[in-house]
């Protein structure tokens, strides 16, 4: 088999996995569409082929008339799906829009396809995520809020597992998918501990990243499926991991092993960005402390004839907020 079909039959089974793990709207919108764009040329070709056998000037080749309305078919389709796909899309960026302003540190599981992600997801947010042992498996994003040991979310996304020589075309069918990683504030990327090939695999995502433009965003390196290591060989194969890449984590996302220092180091991280604060808010404000408690980490709260005075890490957006209240309850005393 040439390179050339090697590769078609390859995009064609990846798109045909892509076709059964799309369960949202978007997902199953952006998969037909690849699917269309992907065959649309190959038919010119076919067309093409069958007029150099056609009949002479003013006529038609065999089968061509036929092919010429399957590709307006096809043409017409691909406009349908396109508009569709922008309505689907501007929904999807007002709730990024909605969710960026209640200010959740975001954690994006990323990894080579089938390294145990949706697993990590289920264990760390006690979330009901698919969980299959096969390609791409996820394919929508999937993101679920995860509470904090000290109080406070933070919200973890799943996303589709990357592959070597994921043809450019295709990347196209789990663009939702990506666009999650432009709003992380922290790429988890999650590595099979166990597989052979973890380095390259390893290389792969940090290209595929790279092609994002995302080579610069906070990482955290988390080895995934430990119970599968054995014996001796098992020990040496972390403890060299664990010597190469230090600030890794390893975890057991199928045992539970390492889950609760991953759900700590995730707290470390959303808590390393937000702002301590020492206010006293008025009593007809209570309601930001209940969105302290939420969003942030309360340390300790006070109640005095002046108001209630909070102690917490906050983002910064909350911070600017109780500030603010502090302030004008100091200008009404």
């Amino acid at each position: 088999m040439s390179s050339r079909h090697g590769n078609s039959d390859r995009s064609a089974l990846i798109l045909d996995i892509f076709a059964r793990h799309a369960r949202t709207k978007e997902g199953r919108v952006q998969v037909e569409l690849a699917q269309l764009e992907y065959q649309l040329p190959r038919l010119r070709g076919i067309w093409k082929g069958l007029s150099r056998l056609g009949g002479g000037i003013g006529t038609r080749g065999p089968g061509e008339s036929l092919l010429e309305t399957d590709r307006r078919v096809i043409e017409r389709r691909l406009i349908d799906l396109k508009a569709r796909l922008a309505e689907v899309q501007r929904q999807r960026e007002r709730s990024r829009l909605s969710r960026s302003r209640d200010g959740l540190f975001l954690a994006a599981l990323v990894g080579y396809t089938n390294v145990g992600k949706s697993t990590l997801l289920n264990a760390l947010a006690g979330a009901t995520v698919l969980v299959a042992d096969q390609p791409f498996a996820t394919l929508d994003p999937t993101t679920r809020r995860m509470a904090l040991p000290g109080g406070g979310a933070l919200l973890v996304s799943d996303t589709v597992g990357f592959i070597n020589k994921l043809p450019p075309a295709l990347i196209a069918a789990f663009r939702a998918t990506l666009e999650e990683l432009n709003d992380a504030d922290l790429l988890v990327h999650v590595v099979d501990v166990g597989h052979p090939n973890l380095h390259e695999r390893m290389i792969v995502v940090r290209e595929t990243l790279a092609s994002l433009d995302l080579a610069s965003r906070e990482s955290l390196i988390v080895f995934n499926k430990t119970d599968t290591l054995r014996g001796a060989e098992g020990d040496a194969l972390r403890e060299a991991l664990a010597a190469e890449f230090p600030a890794a984590v390893f975890v057991s996302a199928q045992t539970g092993e390492g889950v609760e220092a991953l759900r700590e180091r995730l707290a470390a991280t959303a808590a390393s960005r937000w702002t301590k604060v020492d206010v006293t808010v008025p009593y007809n404000e209570g309601g930001l402390l209940q969105r302290v408690r939420e969003r942030g980490s309360l340390r300790n709260t006070e109640y005095s004839e002046a108001g209630i005075r909070i102690e917490a890490d906050v983002p910064a957006d909350l911070a600017a907020e109780l500030t603010a209240s502090a302030r004008a309850n100091r200008a009404q005393i």
